[in-house]
């Protein structure tokens, strides 16, 4: 396990992360308070699909059947701006 400051890790990001990505644990401090964590994603975390994260209990899905499919994916393009994109599928 490496602790590493803010400071270092805001100079250095892409390393730690590429670091905690390969199995690495990184705890990362504040004023030398231990405050956060970079580890590496496990397998069973990566479906963050809606329906995935109800089951798992971690958000509770609409019951407004006008609400579109929480599975329904939503078209993203560069520079899109999220509070454009949800009046538009929100169809307002």
């Amino acid at each position: 396990m490496e602790t590493i400051g803010v400071r270092e890790l805001r100079g250095n990001l892409a390393t730690f992360l590429r670091a905690a990505g390969s199995g690495r644990r990184i705890i990362v401090t504040v004023d030398g308070k231990p405050i956060a964590q970079l580890s590496a994603i496990e397998s069973d975390d990566l479906d963050l699909s809606f329906r995935a994260l109800a089951e798992r209990g971690e958000i509770t899905l609409a019951t407004d059947p006008s609400r579109s499919d929480p599975g329904t994916p939503v078209p993203l393009w560069p520079g899109a701006r999220l509070d454009r994109l949800v009046r538009e599928v929100r169809g307002r």
